[in-house]
């Protein structure tokens, strides 16, 4: 598998992979395929991340049990476009009440007002923080305030969407 991922990715390729790794009698090629975004080969760990990206519904359920592990590793990661896909890969992912990380949010919330983030990465973090914060109403009243404050300066396209999708929710 790790050989497929070493060069660029057709969609056909990636699609391939999904399909090698559909269903729960694959749970052992998903993990390999986990394993491998973690390699030292940027271009193996960026597109073993892609594909997850675009794993069907069912397939995705089995990150779940990574969740805590990609937030470890996205407050650690300074590769933009794999912290991109992680943060993809956990906005397809649900934030249970009981299982929220403060420093999670508070990293959202870091990174969404960092003019130097991506505009990706901060469009991300102001779903994310919205995600893990929607159970508090102190929690919402501090995010609206957030987004409120970045409203004043020019943002994206993405960055404006995102931040009006949320804005709505609120």
């Amino acid at each position: 598998m790790k050989e497929s991922l070493t060069n660029r990715l057709s969609q056909d390729e990636l699609h391939e992979l999904c399909a090698l790794t559909q269903g729960e009698q694959n749970n052992h090629l998903k993990e390999e395929l986990y394993q491998l975004t973690l390699d030292n080969d940027r271009r193996v760990a960026i597109n073993a991340l892609w594909t997850f990206t675009h794993f069907a519904l069912a397939d995705n359920e089995w990150l779940y049990a990574k969740h805590d592990q990609l937030i470890d590793r996205c407050l650690k990661e300074k590769d933009a476009t794999k912290l991109r896909l992680m943060l993809n890969l956990l906005l397809r992912q649900p934030f249970d009440e009981e299982d929220i990380r403060t420093d999670f949010i508070d990293y959202c919330l870091m990174r969404l007002t960092d003019p130097k983030s991506p505009y990706a990465v901060r469009a991300q973090c102001i779903k994310l923080a919205y995600e893990q914060m929607k159970y508090w109403p102190e929690l919402l009243n501090e995010l609206r305030q957030t987004l409120e404050m970045i409203s004043c300066e020019p943002l994206s396209p993405g960055l404006r969407s995102a931040w009006r999708q949320v804005m709505k929710k609120l």
